[in-house]
């Protein structure tokens, strides 16, 4: 794992989104659209400046200096998503979600409440959206990405969190699947 940034970070969780209904239709040929996913998120991340600290199934956890160098990671991230050229049965959609805090480093990456909010926000999406915390909203309300606006979703109530939480979702040109209109409410 390379140096991961310290203090004040914004954290990005992403979700292949139907991942199992993927599995069973592509079968061995899942691998190969779990690589390219891997491998665009990947150059979208070093391109923004950002760590990769972890990955699970087909999930990713990223870490960033700044909340506009991971919102800007998360937008090209979606359009490199949408412009790549997948099975043409497979429909690939990638739900993501950032949050900006002081998360403690440990010996294995980070912990504490904000990783957790950033992946309970994450699980509330749905594939094509960018969900960003209060916290996030607030950092680059001044520093938005060039072409990037915000809209608020109301809040939601997160699994394990006391009180519901401020969301609000990234928009951008050549973004498709971004919506101002709220997931049909859950609790992740």
């Amino acid at each position: 794992m390379s140096a991961l940034p310290t203090g004040t970070v914004t954290l990005l969780f992403t979700d292949l989104e139907g991942s199992t209904g993927l599995i069973r239709q592509l079968g061995d040929r899942y691998g190969d659209l779990l690589h390219d996913h891997r491998r665009l998120m990947r150059h979208v991340v070093a391109r923004h400046g950002g760590s990769e600290v972890d990955t699970a199934g087909d999930g990713n956890f990223i870490a960033f200096p700044t909340a506009r160098d991971g919102v800007a990671a998360a937008v090209d991230a979606q359009r490199a998503m949408a412009d790549h050229p997948w099975p043409a049965e497979a429909v690939v959609r990638v739900r993501m979600a950032l949050h900006t805090g002081e998360p403690r480093l440990a010996e294995q990456g980070y912990h504490g409440l904000g990783v957790h909010l950033a992946a309970r926000l994450c699980q509330s999406g749905r594939g094509g959206q960018i969900l960003l915390s209060e916290a996030t909203r607030a950092v680059i309300a001044d520093d938005m990405p060039p072409g990037v606006s915000v809209v608020s979703l109301g809040e939601r109530a997160l699994k394990d969190f006391d009180r519901p939480q401020p969301v609000y979702e990234a928009v951008a040109a050549g973004v498709p699947e971004a919506s101002a209109g709220p997931a049909a409410p859950r609790v992740v």
